[in-house]
């Protein structure tokens, strides 16, 4: 039997909402499923009893190369003020700022991976002025760089493993960790913004229930209302990437099946859309955030025939908070 996987979680600015959402995993037994998987979970700020000495002991052990480190993961932008001292945020008990923390032991890891779009991107955290010169572990918005720099490659050979989400499905933080643990995640198996493609080749849009609506674009108006909302609600769910509607949060749900429009939470940038999240900008009536892949000019063609092909059940429905008018009852069989 192979040796565990030695993981370190490290939580920097943000919410802690992405361990809050990996307790939301699939099993009754957390740390079970991290043993059964081939990780030792070393320490993590919320879930370890270790504190004080223990911990800074353990980091240093690590930071000077006497104990191994396969896998680092950071959750929160790095923050790197003021003025590039980054001692708005040190390490209780140490005095030694995070990011300076988190360069160290990058170092040393065989791996590193940025849990949330915080960590990925700078997110929320980053958002407006970014008085705190919040930044992703390689990445500041979309532009390669962040903390480490767009050059960083761990002792692993792969850049920063970036599971963007505000939060993050547990789904999506586990079977990475598992896919390093047995020795299956390759470069080939990220995507151009080193986000695990086996989550980030999908769309929002794949399996959202409002489907039906969307093709005939017939459109939601308020929040309650079971239409489309990509028209009028800001819904970016055919931009997104992400498996949301078909794996589903908790077993049960998603933004958009609780009625609330995408905010495309994956993606570089989220945070400051330029407009409200629940208003979609629109140039000559027509949304500006157009489908993924789609020109202007063939969704312009296509919402027209939609709109004018669209079923009496489907255009009432849309407008409507419940199902006004039920499907039509026919013979299937011939």
């Amino acid at each position: 039997m192979s040796a565990p996987l030695d993981l370190l979680w490290l939580q920097s600015g943000g919410c802690g909402g992405c361990s809050m959402s990996l307790l939301c995993a699939d099993t009754p037994d957390f740390p079970a499923l991290l043993a059964d998987a081939g990780i030792r979970l070393l320490w993590h700020p919320s879930l370890s009893r270790a504190s004080g000495d223990e911990v800074t002991a353990l980091l240093d052990e690590i930071a000077n190369g006497r104990r191994p480190l396969d896998v680092l993961v950071v959750e929160g932008a790095l923050l790197r003020g003021p003025n590039g001292s980054g001692r708005f945020h040190l390490l209780a008990g140490t005095g030694v700022p995070m990011v300076s923390w988190v360069r160290r032991l990058a170092a040393q890891a065989r791996h590193v991976v940025a849990v949330g779009s915080c960590a990925a991107w700078g997110g929320v955290t980053a958002a407006g002025a970014n008085p705190t010169e919040a930044c992703g572990l390689q990445y500041e918005d979309d532009l390669a760089g962040g903390l480490l720099g767009a050059g960083f490659r761990a002792a692993g050979g792969l850049p920063v493993l970036n599971i963007a989400g505000c939060p993050t499905h547990p789904g999506w933080v586990l079977e990475t960790l598992m896919a390093l643990a047995d020795g299956s995640l390759a470069a080939a198996d990220l995507d151009a913004l080193q986000r695990p493609r086996f989550y980030a080749d999908q769309l929002v849009h794949h399996g959202c229930t409002r489907n039906e609506y969307y093709e005939f674009k017939a459109s939601a108006e308020r929040p309650s209302d079971l239409g489309c909302m990509m028209e009028h609600l800001g819904c970016k769910g055919t931009q997104a990437h992400a498996d949301c509607n078909t794996r589903l949060w908790n077993g049960e749900g998603s933004c958009t099946r609780g009625g609330y429009a995408c905010i495309s939470c994956t993606e570089p940038g989220f945070q400051e859309p330029g407009h409200a999240f629940d208003t979609t900008p629109k140039l000559a009536g027509i949304p500006i955030g157009l489908p993924t892949d789609m020109p202007k000019a063939w969704f312009v063609a296509l919402s027209s025939l939609a709109k004018s092909a669209t079923p009496r059940r489907v255009k009432h429905n849309a407008v409507a908070d419940h199902v006004v008018v039920p499907p039509a009852i026919r013979r299937t069989r011939r």
